[in-house]
This record gives structure tokens, sequence and C-alpha cells, in this order.
């Protein structure tokens, strides 16, 4: 047997004890808190932020989401937001530009649908005016609804 595949064994009599730590080195309670304390002033005192009106989280944005919460689909008891109808919401400068889709092609809203999306998010205050992008692609499928659709309609 060559010598680089040899077990070697080698006895150990003793082992080095680790270090014990050192009492100047433990943070005492008062100071913990007192800097768990200044973090917590630090955190409340921050401001988040301030969203564009427009952009998500923004009170238009907001608005036009509440605005299509509104409208429910006439065959399911559920907003046509929360099926998950709706696949973007964008605003640029008061236009608002919504992708959405409907559950089927033949479904028998698709003529009205579309233009009801149209006048709701229109009469949003803010909105100059809206446009409704209709699509196929991707299809819409069950799992595009929110926890509460599926709770509704008992899916969950």
């Amino acid at each position: 047997m060559s010598e680089d595949r040899m077990i070697k064994i080698e006895e150990v009599t003793s082992v080095e004890a680790p270090p014990k730590a050192r009492v100047e080195d433990v943070e005492t309670a008062p100071e913990k808190l007192e800097r768990k304390r200044d973090y917590l002033e630090g955190f409340l005192a921050a401001k988040p932020a301030a969203a564009e009106p427009g952009a998500v989280g923004g009170d238009l944005y907001e608005a036009v989401v509440n605005a299509l919460k509104d409208i429910f689909d006439p065959e399911i008891p559920v907003n046509i937001y929360d099926l998950g109808l709706i696949y973007n919401v964008e605003i640029d400068e008061g236009h608002v530009m919504v992708t959405m889709t409907l559950t089927t092609p033949h479904c028998p809203v698709a003529e009205s649908m579309p233009a009801e999306v149209e006048l709701r998010v229109g009469a949003v205050p803010g909105v100059g005016d809206a446009e409704v992008n209709l699509v196929w692609d991707p299809p819409w499928s069950p799992q595009n609804m929110s926890d509460e659709a599926r709770l509704e309609l008992g899916m969950l």
C-alpha cells in the first residue's frame, strides 16, 4: 500500500479549554434595553416615502382599484379584481390603461364588460381618460383568484 493511502492514527492526551467569557464583555440589561429603545424610536420616527398618486400604493391607483372592485361578474358573485380578471393597471398623468381578460372568450358579457370597466375607471376623480385592453393570453384560470374570492366561492 502506498504511503499517501495509509491511515494515520494520532493519540490525543489533552485538549486546550476554550476561552471563558469575560465579565466586561457582557452587556448589562439596562444597556441592552436602551439600545432597543433607541432603535424602536428611530424606526417609528421614520416616515414612509410618499407614493406617486398613480403608482402602486398611491391614492389614484387605490381609487382605480376600488372602482374595479365595485364591478361584479354577473354569473359569479365576486368582483372582477378579486376574480383575477384584471392583469394590470397603469397610470400615466391621469391616463389609465387597464389590461384585463374574461373567464372565457364566449362570456356573455364579453361586449359590455370592457365598456363598463372603462366607464367606471373613467369616473374616478383624477382620471383624465381610461382605456381597456382586453387580452386572452394568458388565459384566465381559477388560480388567478384572490383568497377572498376563493373563500366566497367555497373553494378554500
